[in-house]
C-alpha cells in the first residue's frame, strides 16, 4: 500500500509541476567531517588536521540533462608544522571530476581524475528504494519534501603496518537524507541525480558526516557546458577502482619515508 501511495504522489508533483523552472544553475556548498587515520603522526602532529573540510559546487540542469563541476575555490588548503616542518596538504577526492547525466536514458558518463591521469567511466543510474516522509522545509524559499533511503555496500580500507599494507574489505552502509523541491521538476541535484521528482536542494549522509546545502538557485547558466565528457582513458567502474586502488598504493609507498603528507579525503 504504501508504494501505490509513493507512485501516486509522484505523479501528482509531475503533474501540477508543469510550467516551472526546468533549466538553470545550483551553487552548492559540501561540508566533509573527516576522520583519518595517520600512520607515524603523533600527537603533536595530529591537532593539525582540521575537523571538517568544505568546497563548493555547481550542478547546471537543462533538457533532461545535467552536469556537476567543482567550482574553484581559492582557500588554502595546506597546514604546516613548526616542529619538523611537516607540510599536509588536503585534496578532495573528487576536486576535478565532472559528472553528466542524460536522465530520458538513464545514463551516467564520470570524467574522474586520479594520480594525474584522467578517465571516462559510463553507467547507468544506480536507484535507491527512497521513502517519502511527510516531512517539509523551505531552502532559498522553495518548498521541500523530505526523502530518505539507505545504501548498503563495501569499502576496502587500507592500513600500513611496520611497512606493510594490508587490506581488509568492511561493511559500508549509508543513512541518507534528502530535500527536494517540486517546484523545479528537474531529478538533478550533486548527488543521487535521476532518482526523485524535484530538484535536490539538501543533503545529509551518515548524520553530518557529508552534508550537501544549495547557497544560489539561478535561471541563468552556461548551458552549452552540459555535454558527456570526452577527455580521458574510457574504463569501466571496476576498472577504474582497480588502477585507483593500485595508484593509492603506489603514493603510500612513496610518501611512507617523507616529512611531506598529502591526505585524499573521499566521502
Amino acid at each position: 500500500m504504501k508504494k501505490i501511495i509513493f507512485t501516486l504522489s509522484l505523479g501528482m508533483l509531475l503533474f501540477t509541476a508543469n510550467g516551472q523552472q526546468k533549466q538553470g544553475k545550483v551553487l552548492y556548498e559540501r561540508t566533509v567531517q573527516m576522520q583519518m587515520r595517520m600512520q607515524g603522526m603523533g600527537d603533536e602532529a595530529a591537532h593539525l588536521l582540521p575537523h571538517t573540510r568544505k568546497d563548493k559546487l555547481e550542478v547546471l540542469f537543462d533538457n533532461n540533462q545535467s552536469l556537476r563541476r567543482t567550482v574553484e575555490d581559492d582557500a588554502p588548503d595546506e597546514f604546516s608544522s613548526a616542529e619538523g616542518g611537516m607540510q599536509i596538504h588536503m585534496v578532495m577526492a573528487d576536486a576535478n571530476d565532472v559528472t553528466y547525466t542524460n536522465f530520458a536514458t538513464d545514463h551516467v558518463v564520470e570524467q574522474r581524475e586520479f594520480g594525474a591521469k584522467n578517465y571516462i567511466i559510463a553507467d547507468s543510474i544506480h536507484k535507491l528504494n527512497w521513502k517519502l516522509t511527510g516531512e517539509t522545509t523551505t531552502i532559498l524559499n522553495y518548498p521541500c519534501q523530505q526523502a530518505i533511503t539507505q545504501r548498503i555496500g563495501k569499502r576496502i580500507v587500507t592500513t600500513m603496518d611496520n611497512g606493510e599494507m594490508k587490506k581488509q574489505e568492511v561493511a559500508d552502509t549509508s543513512n541518507i537524507t534528502v530535500w527536494f523541491t517540486p517546484s523545479i521538476p528537474v531529478p538533478a541535484g550533486p548527488e543521487y541525480q535521476g532518482q526523485l521528482p524535484g530538484l535536490i536542494l539538501g543533503i545529509d549522509i551518515n548524520d553530518s558526516r557529508s552534508v550537501y546545502k544549495a547557497i544560489e538557485v539561478s535561471a541563468q547558466a552556461d548551458l552549452s557546458a552540459i555535454k558527456e565528457p570526452s577527455k580521458g582513458k574510457k574504463v569501466t567502474t571496476a576498472e577504474f577502482a582497480k588502477e585507483r586502488d593500485k595508484l593509492v598504493e603506489e603514493m603510500q609507498r612513496n610518501n611512507s619515508g617523507g616529512k611531506g603528507r598529502s591526505i585524499r579525503i573521499s566521502q
